[in-house]
């Protein structure tokens, strides 16, 4: 390493600085960066599987016994409309409390409202109520329409069947909005909280990632992986995200509701009992100072003394610097001997 002379300029300034020529600032390939005022937050990485939005699910479970006469949505992952026919049934049940209803209208006003309860009861649409008023003619076969928008995602109904009260005919979900079911480890939940963003991947789509937000934080823990559930919401309007596909996915937790003064942490020189950072005085001139740091998060640390917001700080080579530094503070705790007498010389008599 070559030696710098000092030069008469540099005598005020703290120990250890030491200046760089502008040709070794640039052979050395240092960096500087400033230190920032921000809130620093967290990368929490977990994997996890997709999941239906248990809010946007319904079934098609009739409350009367009935046979199914004409099937007319007969796939599993056929796309439906709310409202759209299903299937027309015939039940003797209904169409018997159909006919107390067109015979008690013309007797007793009373009774008829509550043979319409009872209609009211077996789940009847209100279309097919409204058409009776109107006709007082009893439906043989009834209609059945999909409750919401969705996917049929199960289907137990077939043509000609006959089903009990509260079968389970078909199940449909809207996949519009999805979860992402993550496990988070035990070590990160104190972090992890509803309302943080989320950026998910998948293997299926890899040039694409999707946003979501965390929105519950399950209350149980896995005895044996040592994670809890997390649950991301997704927005789905294309329909790409599909229940139980694998996904990736990174939690932006914040550390903290406080801004601090950070720095990357290439800049801290860490020596095991202290630690410090090159502070750029000048254009090539650096000083050496004792920090205290605090947390680390995504490649910043936290400052907690020893440096302000805004004042620069070398980031690259900054080890050559340091090692420099600490040559010119050793050269300057060197002083002179003192010089030793002449002894004189006296001239022989």
């Amino acid at each position: 390493m070559d030696y710098l002379p000092v030069f008469e300029e540099e005598a005020n300034q703290p120990a250890g600085t030491v200046t760089v020529s502008p040709e070794r600032v640039q052979l050395l390939g240092v960096r500087t960066e400033a230190a920032t005022q921000r809130t620093m937050t967290r990368s929490i990485r977990a994997v996890g599987t997709i999941a239906v939005d248990e809010r946007r699910l319904a079934v098609v479970a009739p409350r009367f016994e009935g046979w199914i006469q004409k099937l007319l949505v007969n796939e599993t992952g056929q796309p439906v409309r709310r409202g759209q026919p299903l299937f027309e049934v015939y039940s003797p049940d209904l169409a018997l409390a159909e006919q107390e209803y067109v015979v008690a209208r013309r007797v007793d006003g009373g009774i008829a409202n509550a043979a319409l309860s009872r209609l009211r009861n077996f789940d009847l649409p209100e279309e097919e109520i409204t058409r009776l008023r109107r006709t007082g003619i009893v439906s043989r076969a009834l209609t059945l329409t999909s409750p919401m928008d969705g996917v049929v995602m199960e289907k137990a109904a077939l043509q000609g069947m006959r089903f009990a009260p509260g079968e389970m005919l078909y199940r449909i979900a809207d996949l519009s909005t999805v979860w992402l079911l993550a496990d988070v480890f035990e070590q990160d939940l104190g972090i992890v909280g509803p309302g943080q963003e989320a950026s998910i991947a998948l293997t299926s789509y890899p040039d694409r990632r999707f946003t979501g937000v965390v929105t519950f934080v399950y209350p149980t823990v896995n005895a044996t992986t040592r994670t809890a559930r997390v649950r991301v919401e997704i927005p789905n309007p294309d329909q790409l995200l599909k229940p139980d596909m694998y996904a990736t996915v990174e939690i932006a937790a914040a550390l903290g509701s406080t801004s601090v003064v950070t720095v990357p942490d290439s800049a801290v020189l860490d020596t095991g009992t202290r630690q410090a950072i090159l502070v750029e005085r000048a254009p090539g001139r650096y000083e050496p100072r004792t920090v205290s740091v605090g947390r680390r998060a995504d490649g910043q640390v936290e400052i907690r003394q020893g440096l302000n917001a805004g004042e620069r700080v070398v980031v690259g080579a900054n080890f050559l610097i340091d090692a420099e530094s600490n040559l010119r503070a050793a050269l300057q705790s060197f002083s002179p001997p003192p010089s030793a007498p002449v002894p004189s010389q006296e001239q022989p008599r």
